[in-house]
């Protein structure tokens, strides 16, 4: 049962979740690009929203790359560099630490905000509080495993784990095993990580594909407010540079 529910979770469940994050962004892209954006809330208590958003968005920047480039780049490059396995994994701990605590102050801020705030709160649905809920936690989690990591030093659960991830990403069967005996935080902190991309695409998580050059080449609308204002264009009839409009002082005659 032991193995079963390891190679559901850490075997399946990532090639689940992968299929739903492409296919979900690309169905939303195409479907409704008018909803894929951040939902800025800025004009709400801006100060303490700049400051939370730009320090969760360097911390969680320098996370992701750390993370994907630690994880798929192949072992055999780090070798090749004379980067020792004990060496990735202090490195991977100082950085990813000090990242991770500057983007946890950010998100705190931004979380507060959220929920403490009325008018802001009353504005923001399910999935935006569930959203910074679920980056809260998963950031605790991956906090917390650093006391782990330091108890090996020596780098082999970090090969593991990249062993693991490449291992998925190049469709090799039974690599779930790779990772079956580390430490139930990692293995709680890689599942929630997959079920935060499993969720990205039906939340303002989306936006993380953007550049703002997507933006110049959307289509736009205009929006036209006519109700309680008089039409003061000329007729149809009337070419626009023949009209005569009224002469000053008519209107009050």
């Amino acid at each position: 049962m032991r193995e079963f529910l390891n190679n559901a979770a850490f075997g399946w469940y990532p090639y689940f979740c992968l299929t739903v994050f492409i296919v979900g962004s690309w169905w939303r892209f195409d479907r409704e690009q008018y909803t894929w954006r951040s939902g800025s809330s800025q004009l709400l208590r801006r100060r303490q929203m700049m400051w939370g958003s730009n320090l969760f968005h360097v911390g969680i920047l320098i996370v992701f790359v750390g993370h994907l480039v630690g994880l798929l780049t192949p072992i055999q490059v780090f070798d090749a560099i004379g980067i020792s396995h004990g060496a990735k994994q202090m490195l991977a701990i100082v950085v990813g630490g000090i990242a991770g605590l500057v983007c946890l102050v950010g998100i705190v801020l931004l979380t507060h905000r959220r929920l403490f705030d009325p008018r802001i709160r009353n504005t923001s649905s399910f999935g935006d509080i569930a959203v910074l809920l679920l980056l809260l936690v998963q950031l605790l989690l991956g906090l917390g495993s650093i006391p782990v990591s330091l108890a090996h030093l020596d780098g082999g659960e970090m090969v593991k784990f990249m062993t693991w991830a490449q291992g998925i990403l190049t469709l090799q069967a039974g690599v779930a095993s790779q990772i079956a005996d580390v430490s139930w935080i990692f293995k709680l902190h890689i599942v929630l990580g997959m079920t935060i991309f499993l969720i990205l695409p039906f939340t303002r998580l989306v936006h993380i594909w953007s550049a703002p050059i997507w933006y110049v080449g959307r289509r736009g609308y205009q929006i036209v407010r006519t109700k309680g204002q008089k039409d003061m264009r000329p007729p149809p009839s009337v070419p626009l540079g023949r009209a005569e409009w009224p002469k000053p002082g008519s209107l009050n005659q």
